[in-house]
């Protein structure tokens, strides 16, 4: 398969995350790879959930290695980090559940092997602002990334992509926090995926090709139905063991926006570039 068009990219965005917790179940999550511009250069920061990374006994991130720059498919390259959740950037506010890890000494550590990573990043700049927001209307279309119940081809090394609409409007911060709403089926795995707000030419047709797939955010929770009448977000888990049983899960999952991803990229940024 040649890599020629957005759609296509996009399965290169997310990096599989494997993980054995603490009770020595394992997990797996979704991280992806975003690309922030600054007045002092170029970083890539591999993005994820707080809840995924932290208090875990040891992770992996699974690459698909590169050869004469395509991706060689099925050609599995695994990461292990040592101390894992101490490896991993939290953002200084526990409420808000994003991790952050500089990709190049990742990246270095590869090379070190004689294996080079293929992948593609999200480009910061087409991220949505709140003048971006502004521009939607209350239902989008969404599309999002990642490792649902840990369903993904294992042969190939891709993920799964998914379809679903906004069922808050991105403008507006849901219940007071960054966060919005989507109406789509998000199960566990698909904590850490990348959320898109997709623009189809029909309905935009003077849109750049650039600009159809603009980064929403980053899937955290999902809606659990536990009694009759009450229901409660709960951060995705890593496996299927972790879900409460009697609970049911509605198809409603919070996705926390890129707004937060950037800003605690350029806190990590002012923390040590200074």
């Amino acid at each position: 398969m040649e890599i020629n068009s957005i759609t296509k990219r996009l399965l290169f965005n997310t990096i599989r995350v494997d993980t054995v917790l603490e009770d020595g179940s394992e997990g797996s999550g979704t991280a992806f790879v975003v690309n922030h511009v600054h007045a002092r250069g170029a970083h890539n920061f591999i993005v994820t959930n707080r809840h995924l990374v932290d208090s875990v006994r040891c992770g992996g991130l699974v690459f698909t290695q590169k050869r004469n720059g395509q991706p060689a498919f099925g050609q599995r390259f695994q990461l292990n980090i040592e101390d894992f959740s101490h490896a991993w950037f939290m953002h200084p506010d526990p409420e808000v559940d994003l991790a952050i890890i500089p990709l190049r000494p990742l990246e270095q550590s590869a090379h070190d092997q004689g294996v080079e990573l293929y992948y593609h990043t999200i480009d910061s700049r087409l991220s949505l602002d709140t003048p971006a927001q502004h521009t939607l209307d209350a239902l989008e279309e969404v599309l999002f990334v990642g490792y649902p119940s840990g369903v993904w081809d294992q042969v190939n090394l891709m993920p799964i992509l998914r379809r679903g609409t906004t069922a808050t409007p991105i403008a507006l911060d849901f219940e007071g926090r960054r966060e919005f709403l989507i109406d789509a089926a998000v199960y566990p795995g698909s904590s850490g995926s990348p959320v898109f707000v997709y623009q189809s030419d029909t309905m935009r047709p003077m849109q750049s090709a650039s600009k159809k797939f603009l980064f929403a955010g980053v899937v955290a929770a999902v809606f659990f139905r536990e009694e009759a009448n009450h229901l409660v977000p709960v951060p995705v888990p890593a496996n299927n063991h972790s879900m409460v049983m009697g609970s049911e899960m509605i198809d409603l999952g919070l996705v926390i926006k890129a707004r937060a991803v950037i800003d605690l990229i350029n806190i990590y940024l002012s923390k040590w570039l200074d």
